[in-house]
């Protein structure tokens, strides 16, 4: 029987974004404190200038730079202005004590460090230049009324809540986080805890999957089932994939996804919902399943299905070049896909595979990259070593000194 060709990655990304992009996450209102990582929904403008009025950028004082043509000039200190207060005009020959954040005076156009000053009594000799707008920070020179600060789509980090809170929003409206229901099939699966190496049977393996899926669906802003393991045996995954479809946007699981007799994941989903399985032209992670379980009551909503590979390294780079832009899709963020950049490859890789590559690196001091030895789709101290990925195209072999596409984990884990 002839095999049917690889799946390009290209093709899957296209069919699992749209997906995403057919039904994607509702909104709710949080408050500015707990957004970080959420998908802002909607466009946030701007009602203010911010700063509101020039202000100062340092401590020191405000004053007139005409003022100061005369080097010998001295000033009358009149005033002291501290932040959150208003100072008054500002009239010739004066000057005014100033702190950082306050507003500048009518009439000022410069502040002057407190370091370049001298104070004899209430009168001020600058002992450096002065120019005209110095140590000022301008009124809306940051943020004009009327500026969309932060475009529906964009996912809120630190900075961005913090932008957010400097025009006055306590609330803002995002995706609401995807419910998420994992589980692992394999009989051969144990749990780190409940038996100890010298006690485990022959062919058992401890469960290492559960423990990164789950850590990478909650940095992706998910709320997580955890569902444990599941036996083979096509009654239980019917059972785990039933459940797990109740109240849940996604059912991600690792293992049984390929053709043997002992993976029920396949004619499980089919008979709950639809599945597509495909071999993709990538290594790690040829299998991957998408697909839906049918809604159970009237006027529900399908449930996705996402089956990684039961490999480790296969099931971590999987998830990160297939699921997280799938779940990022979901929450309605603009973009999905990781930014990339160009390195060059300190290594050689003479033999060329077939299918696309995504090789464990790391960057060195030398400002190229490292390639860990072993790449084969169980080690998964290579993902540790490493720093991220050399995503390498089919049929490509690498020179030392060859510039590639790296995409980092800093990235791909955030």
């Amino acid at each position: 029987m002839k095999k049917s060709p690889l799946m390009s990655l290209e093709s899957a990304l296209e069919v699992v974004i749209s997906q995403a992009r057919e039904a994607p996450m509702k909104a709710e209102e949080v408050s500015t404190f707990e957004a970080d990582a959420r998908v802002l929904m909607t466009d946030l403008m701007s009602p203010l200038d911010v700063p509101a009025r020039d202000n100062s950028a340092m401590d020191g004082y405000a004053l007139r730079s005409a003022d100061l043509l005369d080097v010998n000039t001295t000033l009358e200190v009149t005033q002291r202005i501290p932040a959150g207060t208003t100072g008054q005009p500002l009239l010739a020959g004066q000057a005014a004590r100033i702190f950082t954040g306050a507003w500048v005076p009518e009439g000022a156009d410069a502040v002057l460090m407190q370091e370049a000053c001298e104070l004899v009594g209430d009168r001020l000799r600058p002992q450096g230049p002065v120019s005209k707008g110095q140590w000022i920070r301008k009124q809306g020179e940051d943020v004009k009324l009327g500026d969309v600060v932060l475009k529906a789509g964009v996912r809120l980090n630190p900075a961005s809540l913090g932008l957010a809170a400097s025009i006055g929003q306590a609330k803002l409206l995002v995706a609401k986080k995807p419910r998420v229901a994992l589980f692992s099939t394999g009989d051969e699966l144990v749990m780190p805890g409940d038996t100890a190496p010298n006690d485990m049977k022959p062919g058992a393996i401890y469960n290492s999957n559960r423990f990164f899926l789950r850590a990478l669906l909650i940095r992706l802003g998910c709320d997580v089932t955890d569902l444990g393991n599941v036996p083979d045996d096509r009654d239980a995954t019917l059972d785990a994939l039933s459940f797990a479809a109740q109240g849940h946007d996604l059912i991600l699981t690792s293992g049984g996804v390929s053709v043997g007799e002992e993976d029920h994941v396949k004619p499980s989903v089919q008979a709950l919902g639809a599945l597509n399985l495909w071999s993709l032209s990538m290594k790690p992670g040829k299998p991957f399943a998408l697909g839906h379980i049918d809604a159970s009551s009237p006027g529900g909503t399908k449930t996705h299905f996402m089956g990684l590979p039961g490999n480790p390294v296969s099931s971590f780079v999987t998830f990160l070049v297939l699921v997280r832009p799938f779940l990022l899709a979901l929450q309605n963020a603009s973009l999905v896909l990781p930014q990339v950049q160009s390195l060059p490859a300190h290594f050689d890789l003479p033999k060329a595979d077939p299918r696309r590559e995504f090789l464990r690196v790391k960057r060195n001091d030398r400002g190229g990259l490292d390639i860990f030895k072993n790449q084969s789709s169980g080690v998964l101290t290579s993902c540790v070593w490493g720093d991220g990925l050399i995503d390498n195209p089919s049929g490509q072999t690498i020179k030392h000194g060859d510039w590639v596409t790296y995409l980092p984990f800093a990235e791909l884990l955030s």
